[in-house]
Parts: C-alpha cells; structure tokens; sequence
C-alpha cells in the first residue's frame, strides 16, 4: 500500500537504501529510515500544534525507538516523546528525549513505578484505576515532586482494540479527578483515551471515534465543577491535516507516530504534507519452487487495512522502475517470517543476493529486525548513523 507513495515521492530514499545495502552498509532484514524526512514532518506536525496550542510527544515504537530517529524527531522541534512502554521510556530518554507522556497503552509494573519516576520525571503519567495512580504517585513523592496524573476513561460506545481495554468509568470523571488529587504525590491533570481518530475504509478519510466525544463531554463536566486547565489527551490517526479536528474537539495533546514517517492509513490513499520516511529492505537468498525466497524478520504488517497484493522492488541495482516490481507471498502473522516468497517468473527473475524493498506499515518493535538511521539523503549524500535492534540499542552486525 505504501510503496507506490515511496516510489512517487521519495524515490532518492529507495535508491540510497538498495545503493547501501548493495554496498555492505546497512543489512537485510531493516527497517531503514529516512531521517532527512522525519525531520522534515516532525517539523510540519510541531508548527501546526503550535498554531492550535497543543502539546506534542512523539511515539517512536513503529520504528524500533531508534535513536537516529529521536534525534531527527528533535532536530524538527518535537523534544518530548510518550512512551507505549518502559522500554520505549528507556530509550526515547537515552536518545535525548523528554518524557512527556508514560503509562499509556501500557500501565506501569508495580515494582517499576517508582523507578521511573525518579529516572525519567514524566510530564504525565497514565492510571487506569487507583492502584495504579497510587503507586505513581507514591514513586514521585520519593523522588521529591508532584505527578500530574492522566485517568484513562471509557464508556459505553467506545472503540478499543482488543487488549487495549481498561479505565475509568466517564460517568463518574469528577468523583475520579477528587480521588486522584487525594493521592499522596499526585494530581488530576486531565484525561485520556485512545484511539480518538480512525481511518474509515469506506469513506476513505479520517473520522473521529465515539471516544473523542466521551473526552469531550468529561472535560464538559470536569469544567462545570469550576476545573481549569484540563489536559485532553487524543492520540490516533496523526497527521499534520488532522490536529485541527483535535483542538476543535477539546484536545490538549497529540502523539505522532506513524505521522511522523507518513505512514497513517490516510497517507496510502493522499499525498499528504508529511513525507514517506521509512520502508523495509532485506534481500533474495534463494530461488524454490519458482519463487525467490527473501529474509525475513521483520514482516509484521500492521492490519490497518483489509488483504492486499504485496509488491516489492527487487533488484541488484537502484531503481524505482515499475518493471522491478514483483508480487510477494508473506507469511502469515501466525507464522515465523523466515522468509517472504517473490514472485520469480518472466524475464529479469530475481536472484540470490538481490536487494528486496518493500512499503508497508509496519511495527518494528515486535520484529526481529535491524533499524537504520540514514542521514543526507535530501542533499544525495547519504550517511548511515545508527544500526539498531528495536529497542534502540547499538546492533551487533554484522556480527
């Protein structure tokens, strides 16, 4: 879905990545990032919160937390990043990032809290239930400041990816808010849920969720109660064209993802303001069967959209030509990606050692796959800065 997007608007960055891996820089198996664009969109996305008075924070798990890409990100104006996890707290704070937002898609461990708070000082911090804001709150008293604390809230009606679920009833938001401003080392800060935005197949567009409207009406009614300053949190779906429809709804904050390297549903079907910033490279190892068998190890699909014929560009030279492109057979997600199977019919069938680019969304942190930071693309010079695992840590390679 997104390696026509590639092909049409950063055709440079696919020729520099097959040019490096044909050269023995960068490995198989990678997702490869251009970093020259990821500046260039976390610039767009910061300009536009700025214009709205929103706050920013950069999610960075898609592409593997890596540090070149943090760097980027900051380089563009984005200087604080929400983690989904500890581990992309862990490296989004070695890269040089400012915690803005933790706790949210994943809560705390108990036996965590208090550690992070005095490592990492978020801006905000998720709960879920009381449990859970206590021992924030508890970890930041030791640590010797005030937690501004984030409940996560549901109602009847809202959308949830399964496991996602959890939270505070919204009916009771401002019984909720007095309870956390109880807790020894903390305070309500505002509220949160997730996702606020999601791509409709149908429309072709971006379309609020029931969700946004349940932020709005707590905030509605934390502010009958005389509360000011509420944060509302809205990630999902985040692009530059999107936070408008955000701050009209009452939200406070945003969080970038997959924006920041044009990869949101809604960059498969327009060509929006952001730049495509990041595909995925391997090469063919052997031929079987009429198919090229390329390496595998990094072919999580992200199912945002419903099936459809993968392609690649294979060949041992740079290229973005349509004749390049060949049909791919990817395993199944309850299946090892060992390999991916290229079609290998016609004239020009690929051959052992071919590189093998593809463009989809992916989720790099779940993969086994390397992370590339490539530098200079823009100005065709292009420079490797980082290769990484998909917790921002230097990669052993290659060997």
């Amino acid at each position: 879905m997104f390696l026509d997007a590639l092909r049409r608007r950063n055709p440079a960055f696919i020729e520099a990545a097959m040019r490096l891996h044909q050269e023995g820089r960068i490995p198989a198996r990678s997702y490869v990032l251009d970093l020259d664009a990821v500046e260039h969109n976390a610039r767009l996305l910061r300009n536009e919160a700025d214009r709205l008075g929103m706050k920013i924070f950069a999610m960075t798990k898609q592409v593997g937390r890596s540090s070149s890409f943090c760097r980027a990100v900051k380089r563009g104006g984005i200087d604080r990043a929400v983690a989904v996890d500890m581990a992309c707290a862990r490296a989004t704070h070695r890269a040089g990032l400012k915690l803005g937002h933790l706790g949210h898609l994943q809560q705390v461990a108990k036996f965590e809290a208090a550690p992070a708070a005095k490592a990492f000082r978020p801006d905000y911090w998720t709960v879920f239930n009381m449990t859970k804001a206590e021992e924030a709150a508890a970890g930041a008293k030791a640590a010797g400041y005030v937690q501004n604390l984030l409940a996560r809230i549901v109602t009847e009606g809202d959308t949830f990816y399964r496991g996602h679920e959890g939270g505070f009833d919204a009916a009771d938001i401002v019984q909720v808010a007095d309870r956390l401003d109880s807790t020894d080392g903390g305070r309500f800060a505002g509220i949160t849920t997730f996702p606020a935005l999601l791509y409709d197949h149908a429309a072709r567009k971006v379309v609020p969720t029931h969700n946004l409207m349940t932020l709005a009406k707590s905030a509605e009614a934390l502010a009958k109660t005389g509360r000011r300053d509420i944060e509302v949190n809205a990630p999902g779906t985040t692009s530059s064209i999107t936070l408008k429809a955000l701050a009209e709804a009452g939200a406070t904050q945003c969080e970038p993802g997959n924006g920041l390297h044009g990869t949101t549903p809604l960059h498969a079907v327009e060509d929006l303001p952001e730049l495509p910033a990041v595909l995925y490279l391997t090469e063919v190892s052997h031929l079987a069967g009429g198919k090229a068998f390329c390496l595998g190890g990094g072919f999580y699909i992200d199912p945002v959209f419903p099936d459809y014929e993968v392609k690649a560009i294979v060949g041992a030279e740079p290229t973005v030509a349509e004749s390049a492109l060949r049909s791919v057979e990817v395993p199944p997600p309850s299946a090892i990606d060992y390999y991916a199977m290229i079609d290998a019919g016609g004239a020009k069938a690929p051959k052992p050692g071919d590189s093998a680019v593809f463009g989809f969304r992916g989720q790099a942190f779940v993969t086994r796959a390397f992370v590339v930071g490539v530098s200079g693309i823009s100005k065709g010079k292009p420079e490797v800065e980082t290769i990484e695992n998909g917790f921002g840590d230097a990669a052993a390679w290659p060997v």
